[in-house]
């Protein structure tokens, strides 16, 4: 029995190694809250594009404008982000994110919101993100270090998979009470959360990487070091194609809810939340493992491929939300392993 319990506290401290840094700990839950909010708005905005155009086509241009400043301008995101300091950037964007939220919350509630509109916002929304995304996905190792970074990488994906559960749980109770226009406000509000888990950093405790000085050709340069690095180019390739043809579940999910199974609001917020509660079980599951292979990658992509065609053939709301759990489970292990790879 003393093995026993000798083994599971050694197993907790390996699954929650990063959560015994201050500075993670401190910007873990703030970000719990932040991304709760954020897929509170998530449910809410493609619910909002729905209600006003009733249309498929609208809710995948408003899913691309968001995400077309990333496609085209993540390279130089990147390079933000290494020559400035990464938390003097997510001050910056973390703030603008939440402005964006209230204003959409103050259109919505004053009816004067309209799908052209949501357009300009997401787009504006995704210009963020083209900073903010790159910094966040580097200030892991500023945090925790070489060592812990697989753990911190996939933590986190567990967090936002648990947000996932959270911000659409939210979302069906305030939209069914309330209306689409508290979930926007309320997401706003919940970047302060990360705004202040920043400022009660500890910055001599920050593993801070040297700047990159200011040269011609720097993404370029990027570039080229992909290509004559296979095992980057190999992962980035894999990312980048089931990432277009995959991860579009804020797209595809509504469209199930509202045009396949007739549902509602709580309908996208069931497929969310199952997804969003299998890929929290993984990340506690695959967060103390130890190793990074490229091998691995591959058989990660196959079984999150086999999962994501199983979902697709349920002939009822609540199996496909139950096939979403394993949707959840394999996406966590295919993203923090290539996220891991690629930064190490």
């Amino acid at each position: 029995m003393g093995y026993f319990f000798t083994y599971l506290r050694q197993h907790s401290r390996d699954t929650f190694s990063s959560l015994y840094v201050r500075n993670y700990r401190l910007y873990y839950f703030g970000q719990i809250i932040s991304t709760s909010g954020t897929f509170m708005q998530s449910v809410a905005q493609a619910w909002l594009v729905l209600q006003l155009t009733n249309s498929g086509t609208a809710l995948g241009i408003t899913s691309a404008l968001q995400y077309i400043p990333i496609l085209i301008l993540g390279p130089y995101g990147g390079l933000i982000a290494d020559r400035f300091p990464k938390r003097k950037i997510l001050y910056l964007t973390q703030s603008i994110s939440g402005i964006l939220a209230l204003i959409l919350g103050g259109l919505v509630a004053t009816g004067l919101a309209q799908v052209w509109m949501v357009y300009i916002l997401a787009f504006c929304l995704g210009m963020v993100n083209v900073f903010d995304n790159p910094t966040r996905q580097t200030f892991y190792i500023e945090l925790v270090g070489e060592d812990n970074l697989r753990n911190a990488v996939t933590l986190y994906s567990t967090l936002v998979n648990l947000a996932r559960i959270i911000g659409p749980a939210l979302a069906a109770a305030l939209i069914a009470g309330f209306g689409l226009a508290p979930c926007f406000i309320i997401n706003g509000v919940s970047y302060m959360a990360v705004v202040i888990m920043l400022g009660m950093m500890n910055a001599n405790e920050l593993i801070v990487t040297p700047p990159a000085p200011r040269a011609k050709g720097q993404i370029l340069e990027g570039f080229k070091y992909v290509i004559s690095t296979p095992v980057i180019g190999s992962a980035l390739l894999m990312m980048a194609l089931i990432g277009t043809f995959t991860y579009e579940f804020q797209v595809s999910l509504p469209l199930i809810a509202q045009f396949t199974f007739h549902g509602d609001a709580s309908s996208y917020a069931l497929l969310t939340a199952g997804m969003g509660f299998g890929a929290a079980i993984g990340g506690v599951f695959f967060a103390s493992r130890k190793g990074i292979q490229p091998s691995k990658l591959i058989s990660a992509s196959l079984l999150f491929g086999l999962a994501v065609l199983a979902a697709a053939f349920m002939p009822s709301l609540l199996l496909t939300g139950l096939a979403m759990v394993a949707v959840g489970v394999f996406s966590i292990n295919f993203s923090s392993l290539g996220n891991s790879l690629l930064q190490l």
